[in-house]
């Protein structure tokens, strides 16, 4: 597992020290499709696949009128309009949130087949994850996107303040965030393949 500290320096540079093997999320890749969800509001219709989330919490900072993991169901498609929505949809780093015009959508779709069960938020998969990697951290490179950290790590900036403490964050590896050093999504509107 990772054991150390990111220092950030201007920009992106990281300077990652760590003292054994870097692991990839195996683990969150071979979640089920049972807490998969839809969402409409009779224009769209908003997926979220939990499986793919790497809780960058854009989409609640961003619009907490729909997307508020402290609610059951914790998306509310009633509480922006659909161009407000499909804006901050679009954000999301991993597409673990996206979203499809009803007119778009496929039969299945249509019936809206969303397994039945409680519904899980993104808080209750960030505690999931916390209590599997207790101790350490892991790293993930995700395809055409960021880096992603998960676990017991400290980002630390140039002036040698902490700057955040998480349980996970990513990285933006495109150097085309507005929020650097994190990613807000913009490698996808800007092609980064990598």
């Amino acid at each position: 597992m990772f054991a150390g500290t990111f220092h950030l320096r201007k920009h992106i540079c990281l300077k990652i020290v760590y003292t054994t093997v870097i692991t990839i999320f195996a683990q969150r890749k071979k979640m089920s499709s049972i807490n998969d969800r839809q969402y409409t509001n009779g224009e769209i219709t908003v997926f979220w696949k939990p499986s793919k989330c790497i809780h960058a919490t854009t989409c609640f900072r961003e619009l907490i009128e729909v997307f508020n993991p402290r609610k059951r169901p914790w998306v509310n498609m009633q509480g922006a309009p659909t161009e407000r929505i499909k804006e901050v949809v679009d954000k999301c780093p991993t597409l673990a949130i996206y979203w499809k015009y009803n007119s778009d959508l496929t039969p299945e779709e249509l019936a809206g087949t969303s397994p039945l069960g409680e519904e899980v938020t993104p808080a209750d998969m960030a505690a999931q994850a916390k209590e599997e990697e207790a101790a350490g951290a892991s790293i993930s490179i995700m395809k055409n996107g960021p880096i992603l950290v998960e676990g017991d790590f400290k980002v630390i900036g140039p002036e040698g303040n902490e700057l955040k403490t998480m349980i996970m964050t990513s990285f933006c590896r495109c150097g085309h965030s507005r929020a650097q050093p994190y990613c807000d999504g913009t490698h996808r509107k800007v092609g980064f393949q990598g």
